[in-house]
Parts: C-alpha cells; sequence; structure tokens
C-alpha cells in the first residue's frame, strides 16, 4: 500500500539535530526516538526534543507495531538514572519525557529505575519530567513508586482498541491499562496522557468507544496518531486515515471532554510534550 501524500517527511537528520544525536550516541543513552524508529525524529532533535529510553533496548513483549527490539533483556545498569540525567543536562533540556521497554522480567516491571531516573533528572533543577509507563501488569506499588518520584504527567498508552489486543498487544490487557490510568487519578492531581495508534484495522465506533473509557478513568490528554510500520518485516497498515478524520476525532475528544487533544498522521506519544503539558494546567481548555 503506497503512502498517501500528506505522508511524505524528510527523515534525513541535520544541522543541530545531526549534533544532538551524535552527543546521545557518546552518553550511552538510548531514546525510543531511534529504536523506535519515529518518522518525527529529525524534526524533534532539531529542538532538543528528547524522549529517554530506561531499563535496556530489549522488550520482554512482542507487539506488532513496535519497532524496538524483542529480545531477553540484560540485567538492569544501575548507572542508566545518572546517564540520563546527565545526558538532560548537557543537552539543556528543560522538559524531559522517560520512557522505557517493558520489563515482565523484573519483580517491580522496572519501576524503581523509573523512580531514581525522574528524581535524578528533576534534581537539575526546573527541568519537567514527563513519564510514559508500561502497564506494569497493574502492580499498584509499582505506580506508588514511579508517582513518588513527582512526575509532572504520567502517561501510558493503551495504543490500540480492545479487540485488536491480541493481534496487536498479545502479551498485554486493555482492562490493565486502563485500571493503571484511574490508580493514577484516584493517588493524586498529576495530569495523566494516553495514546492510540489509528490505522490498525480499528472501526471510529471503537475509537470513540476507548476515548469514553480513558475520559471515565480521568484521562487529561490524549494522542491519536497514523501507525507507520517501522520495517518492512512489522505488521502492514490496515488503512490510511486522512487528516480530515484525524481532525473529525480530535474534535470529538475535545467533545468528550479532553483538557489536551494532538490529533494528526505524525502526531505520536511525546508529540510537542512541553506544549502539552503547558495546556493542560492553562485555565482556557479544552485545547
Amino acid at each position: 500500500m503506497n503512502r498517501p501524500p500528506w505522508l511524505k517527511k524528510d527523515p534525513l537528520i541535520k544541522g543541530r539535530g545531526l549534533t544532538i544525536l551524535r552527543q546521545l550516541k557518546a552518553s550511552g543513552v538510548h531514546t525510543v526516538c531511534n529504536e523506535a524508529k519515529c518518522p518525527n525524529i529529525a524534526e524533534c532533535f532539531s529542538r532538543k526534543c528528547v524522549t529517554f529510553m530506561i531499563l535496556g533496548d530489549a522488550c520482554t513483549r512482542n507487539c506488532a507495531f513496535c519497532g524496538v527490539s524483542k529480545s531477553r533483556p540484560q540485567p538492569l545498569d544501575e548507572s542508566e538514572p545518572v546517564r540520563v540525567a546527565r545526558a538532560a543536562e548537557s543537552l539543556g533540556i528543560r522538559y524531559c519525557v522517560i520512557t522505557s521497554v517493558t520489563r515482565d522480567d523484573l519483580e517491580d516491571g522496572g519501576a524503581h529505575q523509573f523512580a531514581r531516573t525522574v528524581s535524578m533528572v528533576k534534581a537539575l533543577g526546573g527541568t519537567k519530567v514527563e513519564v510514559l509507563t508500561p502497564d506494569f501488569s497493574g502492580d499498584q506499588r509499582a505506580v506508588e513508586t514511579v508517582l513518588n518520584s513527582s512526575p509532572d504527567v504520567f502517561a501510558h498508552n493503551v495504543e490500540t482498541v480492545p479487540r485488536l489486543y491480541e493481534l496487536i498487544r498479545p502479551r498485554a490487557e486493555y482492562h490493565v491499562s486502563i485500571s493503571l490510568l484511574r490508580l493514577v487519578q484516584r493517588m493524586g492531581n498529576t495530569p495523566t496522557k494516553s495514546g492510540l495508534i489509528l490505522g490498525l484495522g480499528e472501526k471510529p465506533s471503537e475509537v470513540l468507544s476507548v476515548m469514553e473509557d480513558l475520559r471515565e478513568c480521568g484521562c487529561d490528554i490524549i494522542t491519536l496518531g497514523q501507525y507507520l510500520p517501522p520495517t518492512i518485516h512489522h505488521t502492514p497498515p490496515a488503512e490510511y486515515i486522512s487528516p480530515r478524520q484525524f481532525e473529525n476525532y480530535r474534535q470529538k475528544a475535545v467533545d468528550f471532554g479532553f483538557r489536551v487533544v494532538f490529533s494528526g498522521p505524525f502526531v505520536r506519544s511525546s508529540f510537542q510534550a512541553s506544549k502539552g503539558y503547558e495546556l493542560c494546567l492553562s485555565p482556557l481548555t479544552p485545547h
């Protein structure tokens, strides 16, 4: 299936973005920008927007859409939080997004590593931190551990509609993700965020149903983007969603009551994350 014209984008990293890429490689940290082959990498790196990926670079799950390596993970690297904090400081990042692979092999799913990394980055002074976590298999203690490090936004993606989980996310459960977001809301006033990848075969009515579930559990920010396979070996898209349909979804999300909505072909989980945080704090809603 050939990509439509609205999905054409120059992937070449150049100028300041290339400098950022070299600095990141030298620091020995992983980014989801690289590992997941994000189409926005050149644009984001040029603006010093980086999403750090912790807990190594090998995932214990096998989601069909993801470009991250699926293999046996290495032992936890205790120096990783320090390296991420140093990289954020050297790059002059004022808003930091921290995500991870899923580590079902770890007793706490990597929650303590998240907490240590958040704390070290925030210790830089003035740096806001958004976490984008796995589901921790629904472990409440793991969620508490991360929240106790005081992230400024807590994000967890449902990724797709319930009907497609068996095909797209065979080792995840939709209700666990929804319960996790509800738990975060119950535990405090940290803004919550979630996202959907569209074009995997979902129906519009199913997308709206997920939006309703996310609002019911108090989700503040939602991202909606087009699925683009990271390699030719990944699941092909079932369809390309038109910009008009993305705008329709945006308006529906606003109607549901989300405080901040990002909806478009190239929108990703961390798309304009700092802007989303600022808008979420604004008394003028929704956006």
